[in-house]
């Protein structure tokens, strides 16, 4: 199996990544863990990247590990969380000799439906008021819309700079202008279409979220993922209840949202173990100890 990265996650060294390492080996299950380009000790510029690169990152790898004598190249899948769930995915239909993909609280909406949803949770959780909330997410809009050519560059930039000042600015991840869109890594982000995704899809796929996660629209998700389930019978939905974004159970609001907290976050959620070995070995990619 091969991990691909969460956005803020970049190295193999993470905690998010232990559980895979340490579990699944015990199953039968390899698993693979680099880090990502332009991190650690790898190299490449990730702001010159985009999602086809980095699912293609992890097709290489994929490759790699077929071409060893250890390993079934038929059975090799991935698995990735948050942005690594939405590259899971995206990695799978890029290649059709995936044997699996599992995906972990990433959402069915396109990445500025996500952030906006985080950012106006961020603030709540802070303690700010829903006015606080239109503002900030109004001028996420508008910086969103200037990178889809649905906004002059003045608009936008007159929406930015109403809220640049406030208390909460910092919580927004906006900066204080922006690129143009044939410049703007985040333009090409905000164009990933996870259903479009989907369709490509044709191998066996997990689809994870926890009911508590406040950076992703979970409910929203598995919903449109249940809509969809007769175009897409290889793919089976979990919510896990009470489990946040990292598949935690106990952590904080603050820490779950805290940057500073990213690189110790980790999965603790029984359900969610259980559900993944369970899943892997009723699809014949793990065997029972």
């Amino acid at each position: 199996m091969v991990v691909l990265h969460a956005a803020s996650v970049p190295t193999r060294d993470q905690a998010l990544y232990r559980h895979v390492i340490q579990a699944l080996p015990a199953l039968g299950v390899a698993v693979f863990v680099y880090d990502r380009r332009g991190s650690g000790k790898s190299g490449g510029i990730l702001a010159d990247s985009d999602y086809d690169v980095l699912a293609d990152d992890g097709i290489a790898a994929q490759r790699m590990l077929a071409r060893d004598a250890r390993i079934d190249p038929k059975r090799i899948g991935f698995w990735g969380l948050s942005q690594g769930g939405w590259l899971s995915l995206l990695a799978a239909a890029r290649n059709p000799e995936t044997a699996f993909a599992i995906s972990i609280s990433a959402p069915m909406t396109t990445p500025d439906v996500q952030m906006n949803f985080a950012v106006a949770n961020i603030l709540r959780i802070k303690g700010y008021s829903e006015a606080d909330v239109a503002m900030a997410v109004a001028a996420r809009t508008a910086v969103d819309d200037f990178e889809r050519g649905r906004l002059d560059r003045a608009s936008a930039q007159a929406r930015l700079d109403a809220v640049v000042g406030k208390p909460w600015f910092d919580l927004t991840y906006l900066g204080k202008t922006f690129q143009d869109p044939d410049k703007s890594r985040w333009a090409k982000e905000i164009r990933h279409d996870p259903l479009r995704t989907l369709a490509s899809v044709h191998a066996p796929a997990l689809v994870i979220y926890g009911a508590n996660d406040p950076w992703v629209p979970a409910r929203l998700s598995a919903e449109i993922l249940r809509k969809n389930a007769s175009r897409h019978p290889n793919i089976d939905t979990a919510v896990i209840a009470g489990a946040d974004h990292d598949m935690m159970l106990s952590a904080p609001l603050e820490f779950q949202i805290d940057p500073k907290a990213f690189s110790a976050q980790a999965p603790d959620a029984p359900e969610y173990f259980s559900l993944m070995a369970a899943w892997l070995t009723a699809k014949g990619f793990a065997r029972t100890p």
